[in-house]
């Protein structure tokens, strides 16, 4: 069957954040600077460990992957919320609502994935030291990473199955700034209770599997450091720090949102921004700010670019 025949709906209206002129003036200066931003400090994380050969190390390949999963977490939806903030017309085509749940879910299932991976990578590193280089090599780290990207497009597309042969034949309002699929879904022509019940525990199951095996696996870890007092364990405990604060700020509105089944809409259209806007920013930061190798390595490659400029303008 065509999807000209399943759906009578060109478009979707996003209601966004606010109907305030004024504030959606704020938001748009606002959101336009934190993009920026997030876009600008996740580019930087890439092209480091890229070309700076210290970092070419298990921890900083897995970052760099994070950096670009969280570039692209960002890049899914604010764009478009940036835009409609400056324009009066807050709709989104039928095809560009469909795809930005596509990509909110796959981005953020490999991103959950990676994390766990991340986990794997400090528990060797930290429970297993002797053995680190020999089991986290170049096919592991690929791999990882590779099963990051697979777990994101299985749980993208066991949700998009189904809901892109949804008939939407009638309401086309959407009240986020973005097409979340639970929103989207109830808006179909037909009884969705158990389908909305399917994506909340697709979702749910995913970030509350993922987030107790991380759970687990930093619990070992610390007891593990803890147990070895030295300049080390200090150097470790900074990192596996900087992990887990990623790993909070990542899953905690994730887990409330769809696991928890009470929270208010203005509740959830808060914790969407944080999740999605916010935590892609705050990654580069907490890394960067809290990892001398990091800095270190950004700096020599600024003198480095500057040195290069400088000469060619001789």
């Amino acid at each position: 069957m065509e999807q000209g025949n399943l759906s009578m709906v060109a478009e979707f209206i996003l209601l966004g954040l606010t109907e305030s002129r004024e504030l959606q003036i704020f938001f748009f200066i606002f959101f336009a600077i934190v993009y920026t931003a997030t876009v600008f400090g996740n580019l930087i994380i890439i092209l480091t460990v890229t070309f700076e050969p210290h970092l070419h190390s298990p921890m900083y390949f897995l970052l760099a992957n994070l950096s670009f999963i969280d570039m692209s977490l960002a890049s899914f939806a604010t764009p478009k919320m940036i835009h409609s903030l400056a324009s009066k017309h807050k709709a989104i085509t039928y095809q560009g609502c469909m795809a930005q749940m596509f990509f909110l879910h796959l981005f953020g299932g490999s991103e959950m994935m990676l994390l766990v991976a991340m986990a794997i990578d400090r528990y060797i590193a930290i429970c297993k030291p002797l053995h680190y280089a020999t089991i986290m090599n170049y096919h592991t780290c690929f791999g990882l990473v590779l099963l990051s990207w697979m777990t994101g497009f299985v749980h993208t597309m066991s949700q998009m199955s189904f809901t892109v042969t949804l008939p939407f034949c009638g309401p086309n309002v959407v009240d986020s700034f973005f097409c979340d699929l639970p929103r989207v879904i109830k808006l179909a022509c037909l009884d969705t209770y158990v389908l909305e019940l399917l994506v909340i525990a697709d979702s749910g199951l995913l970030s509350l599997i993922c987030f107790i095996l991380l759970l687990i696996s930093y619990s070992i870890i610390l007891v593990t450091v803890r147990l070895h007092s030295s300049n080390r364990s200090s150097k470790a405990l900074s990192t596996l720090s900087a992990h887990i604060t990623v790993v909070v700020l990542f899953f905690g509105p994730c887990v409330f949102i769809y696991v928890w089944p009470f929270s208010s809409i203005s509740m959830d259209k808060t914790l969407s921004v944080f999740y999605t806007i916010f935590t892609p920013l705050l990654n580069p930061i907490i890394y960067t700010f809290r990892n001398k190798d990091m800095k270190r390595s950004i700096k020599k490659l600024k003198n480095q670019l500057l040195s290069s400029t400088y000469l060619d303008h001789l």
